[in-house]
């Protein structure tokens, strides 16, 4: 019998093996922008979220797979289900402190690579400096793991974490998070989100 979050896991990451077919094949899930995928992600997923959020489905994070699964249900999905609002980033806090303890516990070492990207990105979306720049220790240690077949992925990822900390060491926030959360921008903040690249 399949695990309960498989089926997440299968949508989120496919069935390809190598890192650069996986990126290919969901790359678009992942980071583009379609009402369909929001509107399958709040079908088929969108209980698992909210029971996530009121901080249910403990029994979760007891094991690398469950974990990451939890962690997807936190900082991912509700960044598709919720776009665009400020419940967006309502798993935030949680999502953080379960990628903290998982990784003490050494669960991101028993994932593959591809699946330790998005526990990194969690890091990745904190507005703390000092977390951000541990976002770029990991993600500069797991692509020099890689094979260089594999390497291009993973430059990447870096390259989009290093985006994030220039970001949040220059303003100590994300200035395209300020119209939703209800946060006034500052005139250097307006000026930097009206460049292109400055909106993630």
């Amino acid at each position: 019998m399949n695990a309960p979050w498989q089926p997440l896991l299968e949508w989120w990451f496919g069935s390809a093996d190598h890192p650069g077919d996986v990126a290919a094949e969901k790359g678009g899930l992942w980071f583009g922008k379609r009402d369909s995928q929001d509107l399958e992600a709040r079908r088929r997923f969108g209980d698992w979220v909210q029971e996530a959020l009121a901080g249910g489905l403990t029994e979760w994070t007891q094991r690398p797979d469950s974990w990451l699964a939890l962690v997807l249900l936190l900082d991912q999905l509700p960044r598709m289900i919720f776009r665009d609002t400020p419940q967006a980033f309502s798993g935030d806090p949680r999502a953080q402190q379960l990628v903290a303890q998982g990784i003490a516990a050494g669960f991101d070492q028993q994932l593959r690579p591809i699946q330790r990207v998005f526990i990194y990105l969690v890091l990745e979306h904190s507005e703390s400096l000092a977390v951000q720049d541990d976002a770029i220790s990991r993600f500069t240690e797991l692509l020099n793991q890689q094979p260089e077949a594999d390497r291009a992925v993973f430059a990447d990822n870096l390259d989009y974490a290093e985006q994030h900390q220039r970001i949040i060491a220059r303003f100590g926030r994300f200035p395209h998070r300020n119209a939703l959360l209800g946060r006034e921008s500052t005139a250097q903040e307006l000026a930097f989100l009206s460049q292109p690249g400055s909106r993630f």
